[in-house]
């Protein structure tokens, strides 16, 4: 069984449409907001791919925001506009059925780091703010955008640095198949912080970037009537650290053996990845490539959801492609690998995301 994609919800420094995703991923230059009136702390540079008059109060009101960190903001916002994209009302005859399954890397950075020092030079007995506790796990994000709307199914959070998102995509997949659910909110969430932009800055793949961007997946059966974004027809993950050129290959070859899907068939190639000669003798040399990196930062589990959300907007503009397979591809430093297998469709009525 496959899930098919009936909504989504996206931020990003480059807008909130996946129009906007796909412009800046075409034009292929950093998207640069002034962070320097921001924050305190000093930071690597004055200029970083971090979302722009974010202000979750506005979006959201003051009830159960005031206390929340960055990244679950943008993660609750984003699930609430994927919901309402998709056309799904939650009530009571289907709440059990519908969850949140995030990737990240780990959670809000700020967040634990503060609390931790806190621990240490608050007076004794290390009188720190147990209000700000919950924003230190790793599925805050996941938990509260699940209270906010009211969803009772799979709640899970998947750390993986730049894998979160297809992890995340894979487990959600693997729970519908499993008759688990009927539709789960899947995406990746990355805050932009003085933690996060040192961080990258000082292992060398800054600089940091911001993003949150989250789909409605639902049974293919279970989804509404209609024409829906897209379709994800495999996931695979693999682990190669002495090769992760090769790994990914071998990662890419056995997600389109199980999506039943030709490898001469694909038209695109989307993900962080930079290089040109990425899967080069896996598929034609002539797809299309769509990297996130270079206009939007190193967005670590963001990555693979902005990738999905830069397809979703050349699927969208123009009718060559629907149909067609393409690929979301991610890797880490130290030798893991995933792709997914995706196909989209425009719908009626899109003109942007």
């Amino acid at each position: 069984m496959t899930g098919v994609v009936t909504g989504c919800g996206v931020l990003s420094a480059a807008g909130d449409s996946v129009t906007d995703l796909l412009a800046a991923v075409r034009a292929g230059s950093l998207v640069g907001t002034d962070v320097r009136g921001r924050f305190e702390e000093p930071l690597p540079a004055a200029e970083a791919p971090a979302i722009a008059d974010f202000d979750v109060r506005r979006l959201l009101g003051r009830k159960g925001t005031s206390f929340l960190d960055r990244a679950t903001a943008l993660a609750m916002v984003a699930c609430g506009r994927a919901l309402a994209d998709g056309g799904l009302t939650v009530d009571d005859d289907n709440r059990r059925r519908v969850g949140v399954v995030l990737g990240t890397t780990t959670g809000s950075l700020r967040s634990t780091m503060d609390f931790s020092r806190d621990t240490l030079v608050q007076e004794k007995p290390y009188l720190v703010n147990p209000v700000l506790f919950p924003n230190t796990v790793m599925n805050c994000a996941s938990g509260q955008a699940a209270i906010r709307y009211g969803l009772r199914g799979v709640n899970a959070t998947l750390a993986g640095g730049p894998l979160g998102f297809l992890y995340a995509l894979r487990y959600a997949l693997n729970a519908i198949r499993r008759g688990y659910a009927d539709a789960l909110l899947v995406g990746g969430v990355e805050e932009y912080t003085p933690n996060t932009a040192w961080a990258a800055d000082l292992t060398g793949d800054g600089p940091a970037g911001e993003a949150a961007a989250v789909y409605l997946l639902r049974r293919p059966d279970a989804a509404a009537a209609g024409t829906p974004r897209a379709e994800v027809l495999a996931v695979a993950t693999g682990f190669h650290p002495d090769d992760p050129a090769e790994g990914l290959a071998g990662c890419a070859r056995r997600a389109l053996a199980t999506a039943h899907v030709r490898a001469g068939d694909v038209w695109a190639v989307a993900g962080g990845d930079p290089d040109p000669d990425t899967l080069r003798g896996v598929v034609p040399a002539a797809v299309e490539r769509l990297p996130v990196r270079p206009a939007l930062g190193d967005c670590q589990a963001a990555t693979g959801a902005l990738a999905l959300g830069a397809l979703l907007g050349r699927y969208a503009e123009d009718p060559a492609p629907h149909g067609r397979p393409a690929l979301i591809t991610g890797r880490s430093r130290d030798g893991g690998v995933a792709v997914a297998v995706v196909r989209g469709w425009r719908r009626a009525g899109d003109h942007h995301g």
